[in-house]
């Protein structure tokens, strides 16, 4: 590499691209009901990391409450977001079913675990005003 180039452990290449990519995503549990303990917080942790894993991406924080979790991926391009989240909603929900079964029984049935939807939002880089700007400032050949 350059020496010019200033090494950032979020800016990653592939073999055309250089990327950094990162998304916040809101899993509610269904009817947003309070299925969560900590033990299953942290087991969901783990297999979200797994999940990530798979994908070649990286779950760089994770939380949540007694109805929903908020993660923080960084994914690269290649990825299709709602195939992600497929997949960390559905795996998850199938190993939480399996190993708290007892407990989320009490609060859930008919075979779901999260809710249908969920929230996903861009983070990282500069502010949109920041990039607008930066558009508009370009040098247009005459």
């Amino acid at each position: 590499m350059s020496p010019r180039w200033n090494t950032n452990p979020d800016v990653r290449t592939g073999r055309h691209v250089v990327y950094n990519l990162h998304v916040h995503l809101v899993f509610v549990t269904k009817y947003r009901r309070n299925a969560f303990t900590d033990a299953m917080l942290t087991r969901t942790e783990e297999i979200m990391r797994e999940v990530c894993a798979d994908f070649e991406a990286e779950l760089k924080q994770f939380n949540g409450e007694q109805d929903h979790v908020h993660l923080l991926v960084h994914y690269p391009p290649k990825v299709q977001l709602s195939k992600l989240v497929n997949s960390l909603k559905g795996v998850s929900s199938r190993r939480l079913r399996q190993e708290y079964d007892s407990h989320v029984r009490r609060y859930l049935w008919g075979g779901h675990f999260w809710s249908g939807s969920y929230f996903a939002g861009s983070c990282g880089g500069a502010p949109l005003t920041a990039v607008r700007q930066y558009i508009e400032n370009q040098q247009r050949p005459v």
